[in-house]
């Protein structure tokens, strides 16, 4: 055999030991492993610092090439073995594409090398240079699994939309709780401090959750570690997509003198520079579950209390450059993904857009990039970065009654900018109160009315709702989300509308001419002259003119659903001044959204 042909076939045997895993499909997760050097969490040199692996996926039909950071897994399967040392290094990668795909691996060692953006940085190591190719075919999963309907993009306009299905998106979910990775069977989790909680001086015991309630929920076949871990915080996710819910709210850190005191990804609360490979690898087994149920990850990286203190600054630090960088390594290939800089954020506008700019630049599938605003702030707060190339949706707390006028004006706003806004509300006011447990307001008026209604009335793209801290399973202790079902199930009745019924990607906050009955304020979403829905928050009737032709008259009661129904008016004739729109079918002085269409 002629010696080049022999070294083409031993190629493979010579080649650093590499693997592939996952399901080969479209938008799914492919894990590719290296065998590297044998460490540890706490060995020097240290693996999340001092090496550097990237992977460049390339698609040679369409020439794409896409460039994924790798992490120090240890042995590769830490979820399951809880190890903190090892030889695997892995790459998690969402291909975009049906059919073959190749790879190649840049593994790099030097002092902070994990932080230095330069391609020659430090010296190769150990399997820098490894290559491999894998065929992608298409995805087999139904909606709601992400996984069925592609990578959530900012595409533009003031809306979401998947890439697969084309279909946009609204968001309904949970806020709280926001320590919900604060998870009992997740290794390295504790509580730090019992002695402050979120508006309360003393809990008298240290908390950490597991999610009893919902362990009934938990389902033959769904996911679980060493054995029967998991099965509380799985069965909660179960339960809230159950409603029809799709987003849930987290931060990934909250030490630092933040609340809770409970969450963090690092070996222990006093390190900074070294991540708990197994805790990560658990957290890797929820956030996929999460992509199966079509929750999408709402990932809040740090909040007001530590926003200065990661790396001892509010800067973009070597310290804080890793952990994000480590965030988006092991986590930027969920389909459905926000990046929010932090809760009730406090770092100036210079540093935001560092930070921002330093996700943009590593996470491979551009994921949409926002700020949580303080109380009633956001017409000031976001004045330094509208515009901005890096963000794309807000993240408000205020007043309920402050939501569809900050819609309107941020849709505005920030079109006026040059870069329009995906507006979301995260947070709802006062702070100790949120939206009650069903036992305490089962019928959620205001929040329906103002915060729901009101947002998605204004333009914007939905909310995720806070529960508070004055009754029990509040912001931070919350084990059932239960508590609040009737509240689910009215964001499912919201968002359901807005789907079956409007093409509202194509819509506009209106003020088409109106004269409005005494008590009958009205807020509109139009398609001027082909669609309009007008929300009554306290019933009554209007007058509005619309432009020449005919349009039907529907109702809707956005309290408990069901079909459209028809009222006294069913017909209206445009063009000839205003025409009553007529009263609702039943329970006249409670809220009301009326559909007018142009009949074709």
């Amino acid at each position: 055999m002629p010696v080049r042909t022999l070294l083409l076939a031993l190629l493979p045997l010579l080649l650093p030991a590499q693997r592939i895993n996952g399901e080969l499909k479209l938008w799914h997760r492919v894990t590719v492993s290296f065998d590297g050097p044998e460490t540890s969490e706490d060995a020097s040199p240290n693996p999340f610092t001092d090496y550097r692996l990237e992977v460049e996926f390339r698609h040679p039909a369409t020439g794409r090439a896409v460039r994924v950071p790798g992490f120090y897994a240890a042995d590769g399967n830490a979820a399951e073995t809880s190890a903190a040392r090892g030889p695997v290094w892995q790459a998690h990668f969402m291909p975009d594409a049906e059919g073959e795909w190749t790879f190649r691996a840049a593994f790099r060692a030097g002092p902070w090398i994990a932080v230095d953006p330069r391609p020659d940085a430090g010296a190769p190591a150990a399997f820098d240079g490894a290559q491999g190719r894998f065929a992608v075919g298409p995805s087999d999963k139904k909606a709601p699994d992400f996984r069925a309907r592609g990578l959530l993009q900012y595409v533009g306009g003031h809306y979401l939309r998947f890439a697969g299905s084309g279909e946009y998106f609204l968001k309904g979910g949970a806020d709280s709780p926001e320590n919900f990775l604060a998870y009992s069977e997740f290794d390295g989790t504790f509580d730090l401090d019992a002695r402050f909680n979120e508006g309360r001086s003393s809990t008298g015991r240290p908390f950490v959750h597991r999610y009893e309630p919902h362990a009934r929920d938990w389902r033959p076949g769904d996911p679980a570690w060493q054995k029967n871990k998991g099965k509380g915080i799985i069965g909660a996710l179960n339960y809230l997509a159950s409603k029809g819910m799709n987003s849930v709210y987290f931060l990934t850190y909250n030490i630092d003198g933040g609340d809770g005191k409970d969450t963090w990804p690092w070996t222990a609360p006093d390190i900074r520079d070294r991540f708990d490979a197994s805790k990560l690898a658990q957290w890797e087994i929820v956030f996929s579950h999460m992509d199966r149920l079509g929750l999408m990850l709402h990932v809040i990286t740090q909040e007001t209390e530590n926003d200065h203190r990661l790396g001892g600054s509010p800067g973009l630090n070597n310290v804080r450059k890793l952990y994000l960088r480590e965030l988006i390594a092991r986590f930027a290939h969920h389909p459905a993904l926000v990046w929010n800089l932090g809760e009730e954020n406090n770092t100036p506008g210079p540093d935001r857009k560092a930070a921002a700019a330093w996700i943009r630049d590593l996470d491979p599938y551009d994921h949409p990039i926002g700020v949580h605003t303080h109380l009633n702030a956001a017409r000031r707060f976001y004045n330094g970065i509208l515009g901005d190339p890096h963000f794309e949706v807000s993240s408000i707390q205020a007043d309920m009654g402050f939501y569809h006028e900050e819609a309107a004006e941020l849709r505005r706003r920030s079109a006026e900018a040059g870069r329009r806004w995906v507006i979301f509300h995260d947070e709802q006011s006062p702070a100790d109160m949120g939206v009650l447990p069903d036992s305490e307001d089962p019928d959620h008026d205001i929040p329906r009315i103002e915060a729901l209604w009101g947002n998605l009335m204004g333009g914007g793209s939905g909310v995720e709702w806070y529960f508070g801290y004055r009754f029990p399973n509040m912001d931070l202790d919350c084990e059932d989300w239960r508590t609040r079902e009737r509240m689910w199930e009215q964001t499912r009745i919201a968002l359901k509308f807005f789907h079956r019924y409007l093409p509202f990607w194509e819509m506009e906050p209106a003020a088409p001419p109106f004269r409005v009955a005494e008590g009958s304020p009205v807020r509109v979403l139009a398609k001027i002259g082909e669609i309009y829905a007008l929300q009554l928050p306290r019933g009554g009737s209007v007058q509005i003119a619309l432009p020449e032709g005919s349009y039907t008259v529907h109702w809707f009661d956005p309290r408990t659903g069901g079909e459209l129904i028809q009222g006294e008016v069913r017909e209206l004739q445009g063009g000839r001044g205003r025409r009553w729109l007529g009263l609702p079918p039943a329970e006249r002085s409670r809220d009301w959204v009326a559909l007018i269409r142009r009949k074709r």
